[in-house]
């Protein structure tokens, strides 16, 4: 006999050790509320032992009484999952629930897309990236190194040449710097990032369970200068055996000495002495990448280490009220419009 059913924080060491994602973490969700945003945990028992999980937010529309669920990386919609997700959604009124699973397309691809479609999922907007480079980190260093891009490879060591040293340093001095530097690196490349206020809680709530840490890049310009430069700063997760780089941010000053190359590789280096078995570039452009779109730069970077471009299910729309939901998709496309003009 099994059910679904609300999770408390009793069972928090349980859910996360099922929890396919970081975001998908109790911590992820802890710092989900603290942005003011209700978060819905709910799991499978099967003998009065926890046996799935799964946990959404719920996000107001300003102005109006209505809400939306986002149920990012989470495991394989089921159809008890949503029912249940389906019953809690109403009570938080929510218009619908986006769904992007941590499940990649494979040879039964029309198998589950067609699983989708039968629990009446409607395919969405994508918030998530489909795409992402994964890097095998079981590999040995010698191994993955061979299997990088010569060009990527020369980076790493000109930046070992020249001097630039990255260690871990997850100070609030160290995450400053990653506050300025974001803020440097969004007006110079011209794209969104979330504010200060998000950023901190989102440190501070995922370093102090041990999930996020900060890799820094320094270079000292001259011998006598005492403070070394900050040239990049990097944020590494590390959950349930997989390491990830969601958020980077780096200086204009001394780019020619490649220290983002450096701090990947150490990134890769420091998610394989952890034990993991993957390292996730955390999104990326398809197989066959536009050269003028503006994330070009960034999946070009990201393909250099070597990594498997692996794309996931999509992103599904469990819809609680389809009146609404099509007025819904009708202002968002509006507005998206108004945003991309100005």
């Amino acid at each position: 006999m099994s059910s679904f059913q609300i999770v408390n924080e009793s069972r928090r060491q349980e859910f996360d050790k099922l929890a396919t994602h970081p975001l998908q973490s109790w911590s992820w969700g802890e710092f989900r509320k603290k942005l003011g945003q209700k978060v819905v945990r709910l799991g499978r028992f099967s003998n009065g032992k926890l046996a799935e999980a799964t946990q959404f937010s719920v996000h107001k529309i300003s102005g109006l009484p209505w809400t939306i669920g986002y149920c990012p990386r989470g495991a394989m919609p089921t159809k008890e999952m949503i029912e249940a997700v389906r019953t809690e959604a109403r009570k938080q009124n929510c218009i619908f629930v986006k769904f992007e699973p941590n499940v990649f397309k494979g040879p039964a691809l029309l198998r589950q897309g067609r699983a989708l479609s039968d629990l009446k999922l409607r395919p969405g907007k994508a918030l998530f990236t489909p795409f992402t480079f994964q890097v095998d980190v079981t590999k040995s260093e010698e191994e993955l190194l061979a299997g990088m891009k010569p060009k990527t490879r020369y980076n790493i060591r000109l930046a070992e040449k020249k001097g630039v040293v990255v260690e871990e340093d997850n100070s609030d001095e160290a995450f400053e710097e990653f506050q300025k530097l974001t803020e440097e690196t969004t007006k110079r490349q011209h794209f969104f990032a979330h504010d200060r206020k998000y950023r901190q809680l989102m440190w501070k709530t995922m370093r102090d369970a041990g999930i996020a840490h900060l890799l820094v890049a320094r270079y000292y310009p001259s011998s006598i200068v005492h403070h070394p430069l900050i040239l990049t700063v990097w944020i590494i997760f590390i959950f349930n055996g997989v390491g990830y780089y969601p958020y980077g941010a780096s200086s204009q000053e001394y780019r020619e000495l490649m220290a983002s190359n450096l701090v990947a590789w150490r990134a890769l280096q420091m998610v394989k002495r952890a034990g993991c078995q993957r390292f996730d570039f955390w999104g990326s452009l398809g197989p066959e990448p536009d050269i003028k779109d503006p994330w070009y730069g960034f999946h070009r970077f990201k393909e250099g280490y070597g990594g498997e471009l692996v794309e996931f299910v999509g992103t599904w729309d469990l819809v609680i009220n389809p009146l609404l939901y099509s007025a819904y998709k009708i202002v968002d496309r509006i507005r998206w419009r108004i945003l991309r003009l100005k």
